[in-house]
C-alpha cells in the first residue's frame, strides 16, 4: 500500500488552498529566508515552464471522535513553504517576515522585451523597458489590454503585438503545475522526517519542533490556530517592541484572547538576556507540562495518540492541546519569566554572550516552572535551578542528542525529585577529578566560547570582581559595556618571541581591563608594566593603572587568579604561568559552584 500520492497543480489552486485553510501553513515555522533573487529566479522558472521541485503535505490523521466518527484532517505543509511564501510575495503581493522579523515587501520587475526578471529597485522602477510589479497583473487586477496600452505609452515605438504576447505569457505563470507530494497519514513522525531528508537533501533541515508548529497552525477545534499566534507574537514582540501596535490594529480576535493578555507585557520589557525562538517556547512547555523531551512524542499526543491502542482519540487530543496551552501560557507568564531572568543574572550570567547553551537555559526554566508547580519554596527553586543550570553547562549536558537527555533528566526528577538526582549527578560528574583535572583541561583553549571560560567571567561577576590593573571598575561593567580583553602577556611580545596564535590566544592568559590601561600597557612585557605601575604608586601617579598602593596591586593580581610570580615572569615562564593560572581558575569556579 503506497504511503504516498504525487499529483499536479496549479500555482493558481495552491494559493487559493493556502488561502481557504484546506493546507495550513505556520508562519513561525521559519521566517522568510530566502534573498529576494531567489524569488526572482522562482517566478522566472516558471514563466520559462521549468520545474520548480515539489511541495510536501502531511496530511493529519484522523481522530476519534467523542460519537465515534472520524474527523477529516487538513493537509500540514511539511516542505516549501519558502517557495510558497514566495509565490504569495510576488504574485498576491503578500509582506513577508525576514530573519529579523522585519516585514518586507518583493517586487518583481518584468522585461517584456528582453523576457527577464528583476527584483525592484531605483533604476528599474526608472527605466520605461520595465514593468515595476508583476503582482497587479498575474493576480489579474488589471487586464491584458490596459496592461499593455500603459507599456506602450511609454514605449510608443515597441512592437504592440509582441508585448501583449509576452504579458500573456507573464499572466500564465499562475497556470503552471507545481509538483505536491501528499504523505498518508498512517506515517509516524520519525518516518516523515526521513523522507523529507531524503528528499530534500540540501534544504534546511526540518526539526520536530516545526512539525508541532504545522500541528497547531492547523488546528481550529482545539485553540490550536491561536496558540500558534501567541509563540509567533511572543517571539517577534522580543525583537520588535512596536509590532504590538500591528497585534492590535489588525487581529482584534486574537487582542481578546488570554493569550495576548498574558505576552502583551513583553512589549514593554527591556531585557534580552533570555530571548528564546518557538523551538525554546515549545521545549520549555512541552517538558514542564509532558514531563517527556521528545518533541516527536508531542507530535502523536497532539494528534491524539493512545500508545496503548495505537488508535487515535479525540480525547487525548484535546488534553494534549489543553496542557500545551497551560505550558505556554506559564512560560510567557511575567511574574514566571522575569523571576527566572533574576535567577540567571544571579548566578553572574549577566549578558547573552556569556551563555554558551541554549538548552540549558531550556531546561532550567523547565525545572523552575515544574518546581513552583510543585509549591517548593523561592529560595529552594532557586538554589535547584542554579546548581543544575551551572552544572549543565560546565559537563556540556545538552551540546548533543538534546532531546534525549532532556526526557532522561526530567523523568528522573519525576522520578527521584530534583535533590537527590541533582546530588546524583553532580557525584558522577563533578567529583575531584573533575575540578583538578577535567575543568583545567577544558580552560587550554582559545576559544571565547569556551563553557569553562565563560562561566570563569559568570563567577567573577558573581563575585563582583574588579577588573585587572583597576580600583574600582568592575568585571560586570565592562562585560556590560563591551570593555577589553587584555593579554596579561601582551600579544605582540609572545609573537616576538615565537609564539603561535594558539598560545598567546590561550583563554588562561586572558583578563579584562579598561581601555585606557590597554592602550597604555601596549607590547610591554608584565614584568615591565608592573613594575612602571609600582614606581608610578610611589610617585602617587595614576597614568598606567587607577590602582593607589602596591596592596592594592597585590590583591588585584590574587583577584583576578593571576599567579603571584608574574611580576618576575618573562616569556620563558609563559607555559608555566598558564598551566598555573588555569588551577587558580579551576579553584575559583569550584568556589563559585559551590556557594550557589
Amino acid at each position: 500500500m503506497a504511503k504516498y500520492s504525487v499529483h499536479q497543480q496549479t500555482v493558481e489552486t495552491l494559493l487559493s488552498w493556502i488561502k481557504s485553510g484546506d493546507i495550513a501553513i505556520p508562519e513561525i515555522q521559519r521566517p522568510f529566508v530566502w534573498k529576494a533573487a531567489k524569488v526572482r529566479d522562482l517566478i522566472d522558472s516558471l514563466y520559462q515552464g521549468y520545474p520548480v521541485g515539489y511541495i510536501i503535505t502531511w496530511r493529519n490523521p484522523d481522530v476519534k471522535l467523542k460519537n465515534g466518527e472520524l474527523s477529516a484532517g487538513k493537509k500540514v505543509l511539511i516542505d516549501g513553504q519558502q517557495r510558497i511564501t514566495a509565490l504569495t510575495a510576488a504574485i498576491v503581493g503578500q509582506r513577508v517576515l525576514n530573519r529579523n522579523y522585519k516585514e518586507i515587501n518583493i517586487r518583481i520587475a518584468f522585461n517584456p522585451l528582453t523576457e527577464t526578471f528583476e527584483v525592484l529597485n531605483k533604476a528599474k522602477e526608472k527605466s520605461p523597458e520595465w514593468i515595476n510589479n508583476i503582482n497587479p497583473i498575474v493576480n489579474d487586477e488589471i487586464t491584458i489590454s490596459k496592461a499593455r496600452k500603459s507599456y506602450i505609452a511609454l514605449n510608443p515605438d515597441i512592437d504592440e503585438d509582441l508585448i501583449e504576447q509576452r504579458i500573456e505569457k507573464l499572466k500564465r505563470v499562475k497556470n503552471q503545475q507545481v509538483g505536491i507530494i501528499e504523505l498518508d497519514a498512517s506515517l509516524d513522525i520519525d518516518t516523515v522526517t526521513e523522507i523529507f531528508i531524503r528528499i530534500n537533501q540540501k534544504g534546511v533541515v526540518l526539526s520536530n519542533a516545526d512539525f508541532v508548529m504545522s500541528k497547531i497552525a492547523s488546528d481550529e477545534q482545539h485553540g490550536g490556530n491561536k496558540m500558534r499566534k501567541m509563540v509567533d507574537y511572543f517571539c517577534r514582540l522580543l525583537v520588535d517592541k512596536g509590532f504590538i501596535k500591528h497585534i492590535v490594529d489588525n487581529d482584534t480576535n486574537f487582542t481578546i484572547s488570554n493569550y495576548y493578555k498574558g505576552i502583551k507585557w513583553i512589549a514593554t520589557n527591556n531585557d534580552d538576556l533570555y530571548c528564546p525562538d518557538y523551538i525554546d517556547m515549545l521545549r520549555v512547555a512541552f517538558t514542564f507540562k509532558f514531563s517527556r523531551g521528545k518533541f516527536s512524542d508531542l507530535v502523536a499526543l497532539l494528534s491524539g495518540r493512545n500508545f496503548e491502542t495505537r488508535t487515535y482519540e479525540d480525547e487525548i487530543s484535546a488534553a494534549s492541546y489543553q496542557k500545551l496551552s497551560d505550558g505556554l501560557e506559564a512560560f510567557v507568564n511575567q511574574t514566571n519569566y522575569q523571576r527566572f531572568v533574576m535567577i540567571l543574572k544571579s548566578t553572574g550570567l549577566i549578558n547573552r554572550k556569556l551563555i554558551s547553551s541554549q538548552n540549558s537555559l531550556n531546561f532550567a526554566y523547565a525545572l523552575y516552572l515544574k518546581l513552583r508547580d510543585d509549591n517548593m519554596s523561592e529560595p529552594e527553586i532557586q538554589g535547584y535551578v542554579k546548581r543544575w543550570l551551572i552544572l549543565s553547562i560546565f559537563i556540556g549536558r545538552y551540546s548533543g542528542s538534546a532531546e534525549s537527555r532532556i526526557d532522561e533528566d526530567i523523568k528522573q526528577i519525576n522520578t527521584k525529585g530534583i535533590a537527590a538526582y541533582l546530588l546524583q549527578m553532580e557525584q558522577a560528574h563533578l567529583g575531584e577529578g573533575f575540578w583538578n583535572f577535567g575543568l583545567m583541561n577544558d580552560l587550554e583553549s582559545s576559544s571565547v566560547n569556551n563553557n569553562a571560560y565563560t562561566l570563569y567571567l559568570a563567577a567573577q561577576v558573581n563575585k563582583n570582581s574588579v577588573a585587572f590593573l583597576s580600583k574600582s571598575m568592575t568585571i560586570t561593567s565592562l562585560i556590560e559595556q563591551r570593555g577589553d580583553i587584555h593579554h596579561i602577556f601582551p600579544k605582540q611580545y609572545l609573537i616576538n618571541n615565537g609564539y603561535p596564535q594558539k598560545a598567546y590566544n590561550q583563554v588562561a592568559n586572558f583578563v579584562y581591563t579598561e581601555q585606557a590601561t590597554n592602550i597604555k600597557v601596549g607590547k610591554m612585557p608584565p614584568t615591565e608594566y608592573l613594575r612602571k605601575i609600582k614606581d608610578q604608586i610611589n610617585q602617587g601617579v595614576n597614568e598606567v593603572s587607577t590602582l593607589d598602593t602596591e596592596t592594592a596591586l597585590v590583591d588585584n593580581i590574587k583577584t583576578n587568579d593571576i599567579p603571584s610570580f608574574i611580576t618576575e615572569a618573562t616569556h620563558q615562564d609563559y607555559t608555566k604561568f598558564l598551566e598555573e593560572r588555569r588551577k587558580l581558575m579551576s579553584k575559583k569556579l569550584k568556589a563559585y559552584y559551590e556557594s550557589l
